[in-house]
């Protein structure tokens, strides 16, 4: 599973190394079959984790529904950025990259174009793994090249910035959308919000689909057996303000380690990725905690993130009276 947007949010950001503290997308899910899996999950596969949480208190906790647009992770990773007062859906990532990538303050509202598949049931559309699409840089120019003019008709400029992702700047994309973590493998319809302001983005939406229905990039694509590009999905939408800071206050590393088997819920492969997790980026922050240094670690579901500090040896008994949280992994339920 692709991270599409994994390399924005990790711009600028630190390595597992260099970051006391470490972000963990995906650390709960609302499938059934999660908690089964975290309660069967060795505890031989994660002592790292269960010894780093040992020297760790809750300091901060973010909750909301599972149908908001913007996901626990990404409104985790815009606090950390001082980003104050933003609706949700209208997290700017695409204005952030932006932004990064020039080394100027973007003008306008901007959003991310993705190139997906949709999946056709009989009921309704599924975003299927943009991954699986295995889209080349000449196609995906020729397909930008085509839509061009009927986005630069709702005055929409065109970005090539990669074969599955393209940046796009224009007044329509100051409105709110879903962050494809939220859209993967599911019903897009309940990511579609039926409001007056999104009316030039649904349209624009539904124009491609007719385009690229004959479109002879697609007509190539079926020819070797290949999805075809049938939609596009626009992402971290909004306008990025003057104030806001470019980079978190203290080095941070977002892994994204398990966002691939929970988006597919190949719940084997989820365990698993734990287990890679905690011989890698969690053995880091363990190693800097046991050096004396103070280390966060962030857990993220669907619904809430819970952040975890680690506290001063003398009050640490008293830290952990104060928060009285389950030990793990029954801290993740509620996520």
């Amino acid at each position: 599973m692709l991270p599409l947007h994994a390399d924005a949010l990790h711009s600028g950001f630190a390595t597992a190394e260099d970051a006391p503290h470490l972000v963990l997308p995906f650390a709960a899910s609302e499938s059934a079959y999660w908690w089964p899996t975290m309660q069967a999950l060795a505890a031989a596969s994660t002592p790292h984790l269960r010894a780093l949480l040992k020297g760790m208190g809750v300091v901060a906790r973010d909750a909301g529904p599972a149908t908001s647009l913007s996901p626990p992770h990404e409104r985790l990773l815009a606090h950390e950025l001082g980003w104050q007062g933003s609706r949700d859906g209208l997290l700017p990532w695409a204005a952030w990259q932006q932004r990064q990538l020039s080394g100027q303050p973007p003008q306008g509202a901007w959003a991310w174009v993705n190139l997906c598949h949709w999946a056709m049931g009989r009921e309704h559309a599924t975003l299927s793994d943009p991954a699986a699409l295995n889209v080349q840089e000449a196609e995906s120019r020729q397909l930008l090249e085509a839509m061009r003019p009927f986005f630069e008709e709702d005055g929409i400029a065109l970005h090539y910035q990669q074969p599955l992702r393209w940046l796009a700047q224009g007044q329509a994309l100051a409105q709110p959308t879903a962050s494809l973590d939220r859209v993967l493998g599911r019903n897009v319809d309940a990511w579609l919000p039926a409001t007056p302001e999104l009316r030039t983005l649904r349209r624009l939406q539904n124009e491609m689909q007719m385009l690229l229905y004959t479109h002879a990039v697609n007509e190539e694509r079926q020819q070797r057996r290949l999805l075809p590009v049938n939609s596009v999905w626009f992402s971290g939408s909004g306008e990025l303000s003057p104030n806001n800071t470019s980079l978190p206050a203290a080095p941070l590393h977002v892994a994204r380690t398990l966002a691939p088997a929970a988006l597919a819920e190949d719940w084997p492969a989820y365990a698993q990725a734990w287990a890679e997790l905690d011989a890698t980026a969690i053995l880091a922050l363990l190693k800097r905690q046991q050096a004396g240094q103070t280390v966060r670690l962030s857990l993220c579901g669907e619904r809430a993130s819970l952040t975890l500090q680690t506290a001063p040896k003398g009050l640490l008994a008293q830290f952990k009276q104060l928060t009285r949280r389950p030990a793990w992994p029954g801290l993740l339920q509620g996520l």
